[in-house]
């Protein structure tokens, strides 16, 4: 059975053969600038289990030999591709799986470059919604 994803809009969809080799957060700049967020989960598969089920997603160069995809209709970023340094493999950004809470991250990248108050996350209060909203 597949595992599927897509872009906030439904325009693009993608379908993955198997479960990924590696899920991780990677905190690296240009992962926080691309994303605008401190950190993003990515789902790394084999480029062979991978496909594109439906719509294009378009690429950008975000830095050298690497290739962020995302939808030209509503800015979500999907997934990532570097020949160089991951020959074969298409990083896919785990939230956009239909069912991202299957996979857990087992480890965290690129944390010279993670913002400073990110090891602190279980220090700051935290609510199920909105505070004062029931």
């Amino acid at each position: 059975m597949a595992i599927e994803g897509g872009c906030q809009c439904g325009a693009v969809r993608y379908a993955i053969a198997r479960a990924p080799e590696r899920v991780s957060l990677c905190h690296c700049r240009d992962c926080q600038k691309s994303a605008g967020a401190p950190m993003v989960a990515w789902a790394m598969v084999s480029r062979d289990d991978f496909q594109v089920s439906a719509g294009e997603a378009r690429a950008v160069n975000s830095s050298g030999d690497s290739f962020r995809y995302f939808c030209p209709a509503c800015g979500t970023g999907l997934y990532y591709i570097n020949e160089t340094y991951l020959p074969g493999i298409v990083d896919v950004q785990l939230m956009t799986l239909d069912t991202p809470g299957d996979f857990t991250p087992g480890a965290q990248v690129q944390t010279a470059e993670q913002a400073g108050w990110v090891a602190h996350l279980s220090d700051i209060p935290a609510f199920a919604r909105y505070p004062g909203m029931d």
